[in-house]
């Protein structure tokens, strides 16, 4: 009976096995197949690096590096508390924070992202069980704060929230794919050799025609400008002629966009593109052409100035001093508000308005940047003689550094207009380009208009500009900013526009400070400002005369001020300060610094191996930088420091 039991129990067993493996072999098998599939096979999704942002000489402004972000399978975790412990020590965060994350039972959690490589270096020896590292790309601005405010910035998924970043996210932002990869009864990924996909998807560059060097002086004159003056804020511009080409778009106080998290949006802020202010007497160049070119005036007529107290339908308007009769040019030279306003009055509302729409005014620059300010320039029915008046000298309107700059680009180009340019690799459309470029102003009024600008610098309100021994045209600006309550409050905008050579010139330098508290004249706040930044493109273009060569780096240093949020500072030649002439030695360091490092000599290195570390170094440390196609620099990393 014994045995009859056993034979019994063995052949029930041994059918059970031989049917279940025929419902598996036969009954079954594509199910089950698809089953397998989908727990060994997944398919991940591969975004491309964002592309790089270069200046006009491929200085590198912007770059992505691989960083680690730490991830938890909650599933696989064994100990909570060890896991939440041990990375909180390394991550410095609170414990509970980790622990509550990794109890919330989904399948995968974030626990951080982009750490540095120390961290993650740190976390990789721990070998905790369901803690895994993955590779992702962090934006890296190796020059600091330069350019911080144009160039913008990305949140944590690489996309562009402001500036460069932003207008041109889609050019920069990487194509994505999506591919399939094993992965063992763990759930872990096997890596094929040969397997990873080989589709091109990193982003395109953007180039800049910005110039790192002219950027950087220029940024340090507008902020000594504003640090000096206990100003709110300050910006430049320096445009080439010939080309339209914006050499620097600088701008005080500056914000690095490494951390831009710890600015506060106004900081953050690119406010030569999106804020509009009345530019006071920096317009009057405007007003002379546009009478000019009218036969209202010539340079020699003569315009009765009131002794500096003028009322008109019951507004006075005044001069800083008693001018009686003056010639048009010495109207501009000693910038008159009477004399302008007569002058503005002969001409009229309507041909002055057309003038200033022709000029750009009232129009959002073409300039590829979002959240362009379009400025305010009323309808033509709603002018007044007042508002047309208060117009000739300035004020009623506003406009923005862009605007006010491609205007005079139009007075420095011989009367024709033409756009600026911010990036070299994006063209304006067709039928913009020819609305940009039209003709204004004849030659014969650009000439004498550049002529009494000359005469500004020389004889009138704009002498603390002049360099010895180069011809400037300039125009000062004092605008008084208008009241939240109405009318015209005790705040001002000091701003100055300078060219040179006065005659047929080769850049144009604009300044404007807003909010000094001490001085508000823009003879004694901007004018300096642009002095300097001229004086120093001259002289790293070798055009600045011999006897302005010692004064020039006698100058005041910018104030000295506390660094914040890391800050540290590009200098002129455009070589990162801590490397000099030679390569350093980058061994133990992490590849994000040596990256960095490179990057501010414009070299994209060659990276063998794996590893938060470089272990190996070619050309050695002590070699000369050499950015030509014959050297090869090459980066070795380990795991280890």
């Amino acid at each position: 009976m014994r045995f009859l039991c056993v034979a019994a129990f063995i052949a029930i067993l041994w059918c059970s096995l031989w049917g279940r493996a025929f419902s598996l072999q036969v009954v079954d098998p594509q199910e089950l197949g698809r089953r397998a599939l989908r727990q060994h096979l997944t398919s991940e999704l591969v975004t491309g690096r964002r592309g790089k942002i270069l200046d006009r000489d491929n200085r590198v402004l912007a770059s992505t590096l691989a960083i680690k972000s730490v991830f938890v399978r909650p599933y696989e975790v064994e100990s909570p508390y060890t896991v939440s412990v041990r990375l909180a020590g390394i991550l410095g965060v609170d414990p509970k924070f980790i622990r509550k994350k990794i109890r919330k039972g989904r399948n995968f959690v974030w626990i951080k992202r982009k750490i540095d490589d120390r961290a993650a270096a740190a976390i990789k020896k721990q070998g905790l069980k369901g803690v895994y590292l993955q590779t992702e790309f962090g934006r890296v601005y190796p020059n600091k704060m330069l350019s911080g405010n144009l160039l913008g910035y990305v949140g944590i998924d690489e996309k562009g929230l402001a500036g460069i970043e932003y207008a041109f996210n889609k050019t920069l932002t990487g194509s994505s794919s999506k591919f399939v990869v094993q992965r063992d009864a763990a759930g872990r990924r096997l890596f094929l050799q040969g397997a990873e996909e080989t589709t091109p998807l990193q982003g395109d560059d953007i180039s800049l025609t910005i110039d790192s060097e002219v950027q950087f002086f220029a940024e340090q004159a507008v902020q000594y400008a504003v640090n000096a003056y206990d100003a709110k804020w300050g910006g430049a511009m320096v445009v080439d002629v010939v080309s339209g080409d914006v050499l620097a778009w600088a701008q005080a106080p500056m914000f690095n966009p490494n951390v831009f998290g710890q600015y506060s949006s106004s900081q953050r802020r690119d406010r030569i593109a999106q804020d509009a202010f009345e530019m006071g007497s920096t317009i009057k160049p405007f007003l002379m052409a546009a009478a000019l070119e009218e036969n209202i005036i010539e340079p020699d007529t003569l315009v009765f100035c009131e002794n500096g107290r003028w009322r008109l339908h019951n507004v006075r308007i005044r001069d800083t001093k008693k001018l009686q009769w003056l010639t048009a040019k010495k109207v501009l030279s000693y910038s008159s508000n009477i004399g302008t306003a007569k002058i503005g009055l002969d001409l009229g509302a309507t041909r002055y308005r057309d003038y200033l729409v022709r000029l750009g005014f009232g129009k959002k620059s073409p300039l590829p940047l979002a959240g362009q300010s379009s400025g305010i320039l009323r309808p033509l029915k709603r002018w007044t003689q007042v508002d047309l008046a208060n117009a000739a000298f300035g004020q009623g309107f506003s406009a923005t550094m862009p605007q006010l700059a491609e205007a005079y680009l139009a007075l420095a180009n011989g009367g024709v207009r033409k756009p600026l340019r911010l990036v070299k690799n994006f063209s304006l459309a067709e039928n913009v380009q020819k609305e940009r470029s039209q003709r204004i102003f004849s030659e014969e009024t650009a000439r004498n208009v550049l002529a009494m600008m000359q005469d500004v610098v020389e004889h009138g309100t704009g002498k603390s500009a002049a360099i010895s021994g180069v011809s400037i045209g300039g125009k000062t600006g004092t605008a008084q900013k208008a009241s939240r309550s109405g009318g015209y409050g005790g705040k001002y905008t000091s701003s100055f526009v300078g060219l040179v050579p006065a005659q047929n010139p080769r850049f144009i330098t604009l300044v404007v400070v807003d909010e000094p508290a001490k001085n508000y004249y823009g003879s004694k706040v901007a004018a300096p400002a642009f002095k300097e930044i001229a004086m120093r493109y001259m002289a790293l273009n070798g055009t600045l005369p011999d006897s302005e060569q010692s004064r020039l780096f006698a100058t005041t240093a910018p104030a000295k001020r506390k660094p914040t949020y890391g800050e540290r500072r590009f200098d002129v030649g455009g070589k990162p300060q801590i490397s000099g002439e030679s390569v350093p030695d980058l061994r133990g360091k992490s590849v994000r610094f040596a990256m960095e490092i490179y990057a501010r000599q414009g070299i994209i290195p060659s990276v063998q191996g794996s590893g938060a570390f470089v272990k190996k170094q070619k050309p050695a440390a002590g070699a000369k930088w050499s950015a030509g196609a014959k050297q090869q620099y090459i980066l070795w990393l380990s795991e280890q420091s």
